[in-house]
């Protein structure tokens, strides 16, 4: 064979396997190319799942209060309005719960058994396991109708059953396996670290209304209402006093309404103090408790007055028209 004959056989055999191996690397490209544009594809439809989590989160958040994962994300403290739910059993409610009052409300929150804040779903209270609707849900609706932006915290305290005595420092109550007054006053506390109080809300006095106990009970509410807002740093906190249930099958006796009239009394004498009717309120089967319905309407009346008396202080503050000023004399 010639040099020339071999030559071209070697060029031939090269330019073969060249070709050859650019095959072979075509074929195997072609797995980490595929693997690549799916990794590519995942990412993208990660990032894109991420983004709608996002916006979900974000909804929620504005829904709740809280962060995807359930970390509430509180309010600034000036914007965070608490209020102190006191008393028993139908401030803690007993009205039955639908699948509505589970439904959490737009900046609407609670302190939970745990002292966490939580949804303001209702029952809000856990004093006893009979907890059902109150009235803190329907009155934070109303407020926040006058009070656009901001935040409410409900400080859940009542114990259902309690007698004015039991609110008193240091007093055991055996039905909630409670300290009515040092549990609310100590939820209080913890809760103004990161919000302030706006008002207390109360009603009680069924337990009182006995002939033996009705005589003492407008001093011991005059005295614990007082305490209340010397404990917590707030001398002209509004203070808001439901009348008890009138219930046609239940008439009241002389007891009662000796309640009823010192609740009528502290109302007029106490500084920032306002009394709400009940009439009008129909009561569950037990003629003890207000029905859900009723509970949701006396909301609604609260939040009436404490507006009432928000709008008292607002226009006590602003100076008369017609009063010299300062410059004048």
């Amino acid at each position: 064979m010639s040099p020339f004959r071999t030559s071209s056989l070697f060029i031939t055999s090269r330019t073969a396997v060249r070709a050859a191996a650019r095959r072979l690397a075509r074929r195997s490209a072609r797995p980490v190319a595929r693997a690549r544009a799916r990794l590519r594809s995942v990412a993208s439809g990660a990032l894109g799942l991420a983004s709608l989590l996002a916006v979900l989160g974000n909804a929620r958040a504005d829904a709740t209060g809280s962060e995807p994962g359930g970390v509430l994300q509180l309010p600034p403290r000036a914007e965070f309005h608490l209020f102190l739910l006191a008393g028993q059993s139908n401030m803690a409610g007993r009205g039955e719960v639908e699948p509505s009052d589970k439904e959490p409300i737009p900046r609407v929150l609670a302190l939970d058994a745990t002292g966490k804040w939580v949804p303001a779903r209702d029952p809000i209270h856990w004093d006893k396991p009979v907890a059902g609707v109150g009235l803190a849900r329907s009155f934070a609706v109303e407020y926040l109708k006058s009070h656009p932006g901001v935040t409410v915290g409900f400080i859940p305290a009542a114990c259902g059953g309690s007698p004015i005595s039991s609110w008193a420092p240091g007093q055991y109550f055996d039905q909630t396996n409670s300290h009515p007054y040092d549990d609310a006053l100590a939820r209080s506390r913890r809760a103004l670290e990161v919000g302030t109080l706006r008002g207390i809300l109360w009603h009680q006095g069924e337990s009182d209304s006995k002939p033996e106990l009705a005589p003492q009970y407008e001093a011991a509410l005059t005295t614990l209402l007082e305490r209340l807002r010397r404990e917590l740093g707030a001398p002209r906190v509004p203070v808001v006093i439901g009348q008890l249930g009138q219930f046609a099958a239940v008439p009241w006796n002389v007891p009662t309404r000796a309640v009823d009239a010192a609740h009528r009394r502290i109302a007029a004498s106490l500084p920032l103090a306002a009394f709400v009717h009940s009439d009008g309120l129909a009561s569950n089967p037990d003629n003890i408790h207000f029905s859900a319905a009723a509970l949701r309407e006396f909301g609604r009346r609260y939040a009436e007055a404490f507006d009432a008396l928000e709008r008292k202080t607002s226009t006590a503050k602003k100076p008369s028209a017609s009063a010299p000023s300062a410059e004048r004399h």
